[in-house]
């Protein structure tokens, strides 16, 4: 390319479904698979005019000088990879997200909101899908495209409303909108994080209880909101956020977790209530601001762990 797009810049970013998952099972096949992954990436997105300026792992960040040429990219890109004979036992799918805005440039990488809303609305898709903001549909409109309402997305404090470029059917999208939640609204970007969120997300995965420990101020409570955001979809009653800093043992601290979900509690033992009133739902809690009632926590998680499956 002559120069980087500049200004009003449209943004693609791109990231392979399940790819922790396939390393785990095939890593030798994932390592021919994604080479071949990159090539059809880099020759969509240079066919029509774009930029690539971060790669990260499997994910793909690029820029484009014209929401045409942008939607034109990612359209070419999936159809590539859906045409490809992938190695036995791998089939990459990818999710990608556009979206268009003013961006600041610097030595040959992009910054502000415009980069940030882009990626969010990369990781609120599935393998195979499109998805552009209404920014992006307003300035090209795809002659297919389907409209997916407004879609709160982990960061940003305003809905936004989704597009779908592209046919097939896909599962609802992962935003905090299709579960019941009360997680903070942030009001900033968590960055140089995603190692640390990919991480505990993987642990939540494979256990009930993740417990991060550190001294104070060093971004705990910030680290678990943000992985409760990436992971909420996966909780069909709810991701809750729970602040004990106004609790004082075990019954306060369950009357807490109730209020976080809209129960009330009855009778003389509030944490068996609680167990009670949850056992058959599948729930994520975040409990913040523990130290100061360590040992009563630690006897409503006890609790709660051995009577209920899905918590």
């Amino acid at each position: 390319m002559a120069e980087y797009p500049s200004g009003t810049v449209t943004f693609l970013f791109t990231d392979v479904e399940g790819s922790t998952r396939l390393w785990e099972e095939h890593p030798d096949e994932m390592r021919l698979a994604l080479e071949r992954h990159d090539e059809l990436l880099r020759s969509a997105i240079a066919s029509f005019n774009g930029y690539v300026f971060s790669t990260a792992g499997d994910s793909f960040a690029a820029g484009f000088h014209s929401a045409g040429d942008a939607v034109g990219g990612a359209l070419a890109a999936q159809a590539a990879l859906a045409s490809e004979s992938w190695p036995a036992g791998v089939t990459l799918r990818v999710r990608m997200g556009l979206h268009v805005g003013e961006a600041h440039e610097r030595e040959g990488d992009y910054f502000g909101p415009a980069v940030n809303t882009a990626a969010r609305i990369m990781s609120a898709g599935h393998g195979g899908q499109i998805l552009a903001s209404a920014a992006v549909v307003s300035i090209f409109d795809p002659s297919e495209s389907s409209d997916l309402g407004e879609n709160r997305l982990k960061d940003l404090t305003a809905a936004r409303q989704l597009w779908q470029l592209g046919v097939g059917e896909f599962p609802p999208l992962r935003t905090l909108n299709r579960v019941s939640n009360n997680l903070p609204v942030e009001r900033t970007v968590l960055l140089g994080r995603d190692v640390e969120v990919a991480e505990i997300a993987e642990m939540l995965a494979q256990h009930r209880l993740v417990t991060l420990l550190g001294m104070g101020g060093t971004g705990k409570t910030r680290l678990a909101s943000a992985v409760a955001a990436d992971v909420a979809h996966d909780f069909a009653d709810g991701a809750w956020f729970v602040d004990l800093v106004p609790t004082s043992g075990a019954d306060q601290a369950a009357e807490a977790i109730a209020t976080a979900m809209g129960l009330q509690l009855a009778g003389a033992d509030l944490v068996a209530a609680l167990a009670n009133l949850v056992a058959d739902r599948e729930l994520l809690v975040v409990l913040d601001n523990c130290e100061h009632i360590t040992d009563d926590v630690a006897d409503v998680v006890d609790a709660l762990l051995e009577r209920t499956s899905r918590l």
